[in-house]
């Protein structure tokens, strides 16, 4: 063979492997997906965290007796089956024996037992507790007047747990989704205390594993290869990045650094809908947004002519219409729309024009017998959307009553702090239902703790609430929960401002990411085509 022959043979060679190589790194790319997530997640402890930056994460890397669907709804988790008893008390399920830790560790019963009986155990102090508040002693365990070992959650056998109600509650499996419900590693927990959720030392059960954890900066999870159902996980990882400014987030996603938006800045929607049409996401979204009032002190304590005077103040179509402008509904009640059986109780001011609660704002304002000179602050947690909401409904106070507002602002874990110890006069909140049943409404008004952020305790809505816990029929249940919110209504300890819908921005590339009306998306069902 000629050494030219040879040269070219050799070239050809060389270029045949190379091609080779480079289809085969094509074909082996790492399939990731990056998600804005909003706010810094404040912690990983499915017991203790409260927000959705946090669940986002949370449903990668857990996975409890029940899981959630692409689309929302439920399916079998670690448990492979369940049975429910006649009178609604007792579930028993059946966990599959593939179920492992992302150390390889077996899931077993006890696992689960453990992590209820952590969750309820006031030493924990989980802000969701009532969550589980349906279990048997449940909520004597969490209040410390029974042990934990009192608790209604069994295992007769390691792939065998037994619940046990104290009442029948239709709507428990579905709560069962919720982070409360996940499972935690024992042996990591007593290990390392509360620093068990620190990359190095994580262990979880989930379709993910945590990998990096850069405060501000990003949380990465991997793909785990113990999960159950890892063969059809397609994604090899997923970037959650902290970004509360939505014009930053969109800046990010049209350069092509992020797959998946949080929101999008509501002053932008008319301009995204007419420029990324396909990529943009919208719907309804079972959730409420509102302000607090801080009902525990001045100016807002026993002044229920103050606190209507500035709800019927704000003009929420425009608010709807102008300013958030993304789908989402003006809200003249606690509850949504949208759940099945149940009627929403709005009052008659729902009924009457913009001009006619305007004039009834500014009676109110009168009989509260606060000065014409009122100054009062609104905290809100860091967000553009957030901030131009607060802009123009302190703009509806300054023309309808006088009143002048401050704005304060704080990143997510001071803005909670801040909620949670009532340091505010009035606070944006919301609530997004965690399973669809107006009951994951009314409970927060019914309890006492930090999640309640007005302050405000009604007994009479109290025991409404807990009657219409104890009624089996649905139609009577129904009615009892809707006499319920129309006590929280006429005595407004808080602001409706409007019904959710979702908006994200989604890549044209990125399957199986399906609108739903819980708006939680868990990554195990995502992929990205070329």
């Amino acid at each position: 063979m000629s050494k030219l022959r040879t040269l070219l043979t050799g070239t050809m060679v060389a270029a045949s492997v190379l091609a080779s190589a480079a289809a085969f790194s094509a074909a082996h790319a790492e399939s990731v997906l990056r998600r804005g997530n909003g706010d810094e997640p404040a912690t990983l402890d499915p017991h203790i965290a409260q927000g959705i930056p946090e669940f986002n994460i949370q449903i990668d890397l857990f996975e409890g007796l029940v899981a959630w669907a692409a689309d929302g709804g439920t399916m079998p988790g670690v448990a492979e089956s369940w049975t429910i008893s006649d009178d609604g008390l007792t579930y028993t399920f059946k966990l599959r024996h593939d179920a492992k830790w992302s150390n390889g560790d077996p899931v077993t019963a006890g696992d689960f037992v453990y992590s209820f009986q952590r969750a309820m155990d006031p030493k924990t102090a989980s802000e969701y507790a009532f969550i589980l508040f349906p279990i048997k002693n449940a909520e004597d365990v969490n209040g410390g007047k029974l042990p934990v070992g009192d608790l209604g959650v069994t295992a007769p056998d390691p792939y065998t747990v037994v619940i046990t109600l104290g009442k029948s509650t239709p709507y428990f499996l579905e709560s069962l989704k919720h982070s409360m419900a996940f499972p935690v590693h024992k042996a990591t927990v007593d290990a390392y205390g509360d620093q068990w959720t620190r990359p190095e030392h994580m262990v979880s059960n989930g379709p993910f594993k945590l990998a990096e954890w850069v405060p501000q900066g990003h949380v990465t999870v991997v793909k785990s290869n113990t999960f159950h159902d890892a063969a059809d996980v397609k994604l090899d990882k997923v970037e959650f990045l902290p970004i509360p400014d939505q014009n930053a987030e969109l800046s990010s996603f049209r350069a092509g650094e992020l797959d998946v938006t949080y929101e999008v800045p509501n002053n932008q929607i008319g301009w995204i809908r007419e420029n990324l049409k396909d990529e943009f996401r919208n719907g309804a979204y079972l959730g409420t947004y509102y302000y607090a009032f801080n009902v525990t002190a001045a100016p807002f304590k026993d002044n229920l002519a103050l606190r209507k005077a500035l709800s019927y103040a704000i003009d929420r179509d425009v608010l709807s219409e102008k300013v958030i402008a993304d789908g989402s509904l003006p809200a003249y009640s606690w509850v949504p729309p949208g759940l099945k059986g149940y009627e929403q109780q709005t009052g008659d001011w729902a009924k009457e024009t913009q001009a006619q609660r305007v004039e009834e704002a500014k009676k109110f304002f009168a009989e509260s017998g606060a000065p014409k000179d009122l100054s009062v602050e609104l905290l809100y947690n860091t967000s553009d959307n957030h901030k131009k909401i607060a802009i123009a409904i302190a703009a509806m106070w300054k023309q309808v009553l006088g009143i002048s507002t401050t704005l304060r602002n704080e990143e997510w874990k001071v803005y909670l702090d801040s909620r949670d110890e009532k340091n505010f006069q009035i606070a944006r909140a919301a609530w997004i239902g965690d399973y669809p049943d107006p009951n994951t409404f009314l409970e927060l008004y019914a309890t006492t703790g930090k999640l309640n952020p007005s302050g405000w305790v009604n007994q009479n809505y109290i025991d409404l609430f807990n009657k219409a816990a104890n009624t089996q029929d649905l139609a009577a249940r129904a009615k009892i929960m809707q006499d319920a919110e129309d006590v929280l209504m006429a005595d407004m300890p808080m602001i409706p401002v409007y019904h959710y819908a979702f908006k994200h921005l989604v890549a044209k590339n990125v399957q199986g990411w399906v609108n739903n009306i819980m708006n939680y998306h868990p990554d195990r069902f995502v992929t990205i085509s070329n």
